[in-house]
């Protein structure tokens, strides 16, 4: 498997976008002057094109590096739903289609698109089954081979982005719980969403001195780690992401995307 070392590098990422038309979830532009790397929603979980476009001028303005954000198609469900019966078709033609629009969203603005990162139910999935995975990977290399695959180590995305010859970035949430196969601990079960600061920059520190992740059961894996998501849509999100930049830097880490931001061919 290929390899990119972090050292005392790594990227602070966020899913935003997230708003419907007049609707907004979250505060974007503080969220912009924190992070290094935006995940943009596509429109089927959240988002429709002038967000897109909105989202990624804003991001370019900022000098944050872009990313497509695909979800199952479930507004009603902010895409938190699972999907019984989704094949590996479906998911083939919903990052393709996904991903397809967010890139010409990015070429209107001006700003590259670098890698795609799953959202929600649909990630949950993909990251337990190696088929539904694959699937990513195919719908993604359908628009752009050269875009890299944000996964979660030791998950069957992992795998797939290594199967399929993509760059994978690997990353860790910094408000989140882990299960025993290393995916999320499901948001309606106790410990899921972490919200304490302090708890939470001093696990993260430690994860990233180790570069171990540990589950709630106490299962332990050894990784790199390229990038750490903070959630921009749970209640003081600004505050939790600012706390963390402010942490990481304090005890020396720099803060910067995985892949460099930069404008598009044509911008």
């Amino acid at each position: 498997m290929r390899r990119w070392t972090a050292g005392m590098r790594v990227d602070l990422n966020c899913d935003l976008g997230e708003g419907f038309g007049p609707w907004r979830m979250g505060d974007d532009a503080a969220m912009m002057q924190i992070v290094t790397t935006a995940n943009i929603a596509c429109g089927f979980h959240a988002g429709d094109p002038e967000t897109m476009r909105r989202t990624v001028e804003h991001a370019r303005a900022a000098g944050v590096a872009i990313g497509a954000h695909p979800g199952y198609p479930d507004l009603a469900g902010f895409g938190r739903r699972t999907w019984p019966g989704v094949t590996q078709r479906d998911i083939e033609n919903f990052v393709a289609y996904q991903v397809g629009a967010m890139a010409a969203m990015a070429e209107l603005a001006g700003h590259r698109l670098t890698h795609v990162k799953t959202h929600g139910a649909l990630g949950n999935a993909c990251a337990d089954d190696d088929g539904l995975a694959m699937a990513v990977a195919r719908g993604i290399r359908a628009v752009d081979s050269g875009l890299a695959f944000m996964v979660m180590p030791g998950t069957a995305t992992q795998r797939a982005a290594d199967r399929a010859g993509l760059r994978p970035i690997l990353e860790i949430y910094a408000d989140r719980s882990y299960g025993a196969t290393f995916n999320l601990v499901p948001r309606g079960l106790d410990g899921a969403v972490l919200h304490d600061p302090e708890l939470v920059l001093a696990r993260l520190l430690q994860t990233l001195t180790d570069g171990v992740i540990e589950s709630q059961c106490g299962r332990r894996l050894k990784t790199e780690v390229h990038s750490v998501c903070v959630h921009g849509d749970t209640n003081g999100a600004v505050a939790l992401a600012g706390a963390i930049r402010s942490g990481l830097e304090a005890a020396g880490w720099t803060l910067a995307s995985t892949v460099k931001a930069g404008p598009s061919a044509d911008g």
